[in-house]
This record gives C-alpha cells, structure tokens and sequence, in this order.
C-alpha cells in the first residue's frame, strides 16, 4: 500500500535529518554559515550566537531549541509531541510485553490484554495512595500514564490521542500541550490512588485534553462550538456510564481527575499559540518542568525497578 504524501515528506525529513547526524551532505554544494532565528521568539541571531538577545533564549539547551530539533525528526510542524507521545505509549507496551514474557506470563492472548501484574507495577503502575505515601513512589503518578494493559487497551487510547493532540498541540503550543498532557495525567492518577485503585493508562491525560477544549468551547461563542461541547458532553457521559458498569475496567476516578484538572487549565491558559517573548519564555519554561518531570520519573522506575515489593 502506498504511503501518503504526508508520511513521504516525513520520511524524507527523518532521512535528512539521519545523514546530518552521521555528517553526509545531501548534495548541491557546500553553504556559507547562515545567520539564526531564535526558536522561542524568532527574532534573527548572530551564527555564532548561543542565546539570544531578545529573549535570552539558550539556543542549544533549551526546551525550545530542542523542540525544534524534534519537530523535524517527528514531522516539522505536524505535531512533534503528539508522535512523540505514541512513540513513547507503544515503547512501554512492547517492554511491558518483554517483562511479562521473561516473567512466564507472556504467552497466548496476553498482549491482547493481559499486561498486568507485578510487572506492570514493577514498571511504574499507579497505586494506592496508602502504598504511595509508605514508598514516596510519586513518580509512579507520570510513569503510569505510558503503561497499558494491552493491544485493544493502547489501541483505544491512542486513536484517541491521535483524534484529540496534534489540534490541542497546534492550539496551545508544543510546550503548553505537554504540560496539560503530563499534568492533567498525574492528576487524574492521583485521585485515582486516593480512591484506592490500582491502575494505568493514558485515559486520564487524554480526559484532560477532553476538558481543555470543554472549556475552550465556552470561551468561544457560534453554533460549531456549541455543537462541538454538546458531542464532547455525550461522548465523556457514555464513557463515565461505562466505567460504572464495570466495562473493561475503566477507572472513572483518573478519566474524573483529568477531565476537571484539564478544564481548569483550559480556562486559566489563554486558547491560542505564546504570541509574545515573555509568553513564550513562560511557554517553555512550563513544557521543559514537563520534560523533566517525565524523564526523572522513569529514571527513578529503573532505579527502583527491583526494590521488593510491598
């Protein structure tokens, strides 16, 4: 089957970022060093510069510089943190599957949705607070939003992320939209350990999405967004009756915490793109908390990925 236009012209970019790396040129002569444009707020820069002058910008270290870097390996403007994101979603899956394999417990239908056990907790599943509070294993409020119990489970969510992300990504940001992805995620976990519960999944992140264009559709008049939060209100209700019947083990308290936690942010974050350096400074300063928050997270589940469990 023929890929289309857009997954070519990725591909491309992945192929020319990949001979940029290992130091081939692709063709047409050597260029003279070019000025720069500052990625947080575009303004022109020397070619040697390392920060830039109107917003003080680190060029090579910052969230923004790194951002863009990222975009062209995942699709330039396309959504770069939303791919990231599936990347990283199905990654966890298949290392889930590995763990449950080198545990005897992988075989059969148990991709389909029989990822669970002490090797999902080993590997960051979020847990009741009670547990939480004796291991101070906070992280797991992060870790646990890339784990899944499976195929169909995983398949759910991230058709999902990949209906809901790359508008939210295009409306807020890259930075912002990781933010709202990681907080709202936590979040939702968190509820979901004070009620006791034992769980995983992105749903709680993608709720928070749910409740961020919520609130974007009543700051914007018009019969499309009164039309688009009257769908988002029914599909959210369907998905909570679900949870309540005890349907594939949906956990309301994280879908709850998320959805309210992202509305919240939706009505405090202005619904549009850091226009400005200071916004955007601020954009990025947030997005970058976010990387770190994920990265040290799974830093510390490998750290305690052998601690003995309580």
């Amino acid at each position: 089957m023929a890929l289309s236009y857009e997954w070519q012209r990725r591909l491309e970019r992945w192929k020319s970022t990949l001979r940029g790396l290992v130091g081939f040129g692709g063709g047409g002569g050597e260029q003279g060093p070019r000025p720069q444009i500052c990625p947080a707020c575009g303004a022109l820069v020397g070619i040697n510069a390392t920060k830039c002058h109107e917003c003080e910008t680190d060029l090579r270290f910052s969230l923004a510089a790194l951002g863009k870097k990222f975009s062209g390996i995942f699709g330039d403007q396309e959504a770069p943190v939303t791919t990231a994101l599936l990347i990283a979603n199905f990654a966890m899956l298949g290392i889930s599957w590995m763990a449950l394999t080198a545990a005897g417990k992988g075989g059969g239908l148990a991709i389909l949705w029989g990822l669970s056990g002490e090797s999902q907790i080993r590997l960051g599943m979020s847990i009741p607070i009670p547990y939480l509070i004796a291991t101070n294993e906070w992280w797991r409020l992060v870790t646990a939003m890339f784990l899944h119990g499976g195929l169909i489970h995983i398949g759910f969510n991230m058709m999902a992320l990949m209906q809901f992300g790359p508008a939210i990504e295009e409306l807020y940001g890259s930075a912002r939209y990781l933010f709202i992805y990681v907080v709202t995620g936590a979040f939702g976990f968190l509820l979901s350990s004070a009620s006791g519960h034992f769980s995983l999944g992105a749903s709680g992140a993608l709720l928070g999405l749910v409740g961020v264009m919520l609130a974007v559709t009543t700051k914007r008049g018009g019969s499309y967004m009164r039309d688009l939060r009257s769908r988002l209100i029914t599909s959210v209700i369907i998905l909570f009756v679900m949870g309540l019947s005890g349907f594939m083990s949906m956990d309301n308290y994280a879908h709850g915490g998320g959805l309210a936690s992202g509305f919240l942010l939706g009505k405090i974050f202005a619904d549009r793109q850091p226009m400005n350096a200071g916004e955007k400074k601020r954009a990025y300063g947030m997005g970058m908390l976010a990387a770190l928050v994920v990265i040290a997270s799974f830093v510390l589940m490998i750290v305690h990925y052998r601690d003995p469990l309580q």
